[in-house]
């Protein structure tokens, strides 16, 4: 068994998470995000491999056959719908927020200003 997955996710998942703490525009931040769900994408990727199993699609295959578990492939695409979601939804917020204040400077936005 190899970690070598593993330890992709997690740096891929601390390099985003670096973003996102030393980002000084909102767009940066949710480019950051994106990157840091994009690390669970590897994670469960990794989780759901085995070496020498079968694709979970049982046309071509003996039932004895010893095949990858769908639901790891399922949640992964689950992961990347609700990503993009998200990434859609914070990237509108942003374009409202400065059509709105002027800016997207997280150190600018005042929550108490009209």
């Amino acid at each position: 068994m190899s970690f070598l997955p593993y330890v992709v996710a997690v740096w891929v998942c601390v390099i985003g998470l670096y973003g996102i703490v030393t980002s000084r525009h909102l767009i940066h931040a949710i480019i950051c995000l994106s990157v840091v769900q994009s690390s669970t994408y590897v994670l469960l990727l990794a989780i759901g491999y085995r070496k020498d199993y079968a694709a979970p699609v049982f046309i071509d295959i003996p039932r004895n056959a010893k095949a990858v578990d769908p639901v790891v492939q399922a949640l992964t695409l689950t992961d990347v719908v609700v990503g993009g979601a998200v990434t859609a939804l914070l990237l509108a917020i942003a374009v409202q927020l400065d059509k709105h204040l002027g800016t997207l400077d997280p150190d600018e936005l005042d929550p108490l200003r009209d």
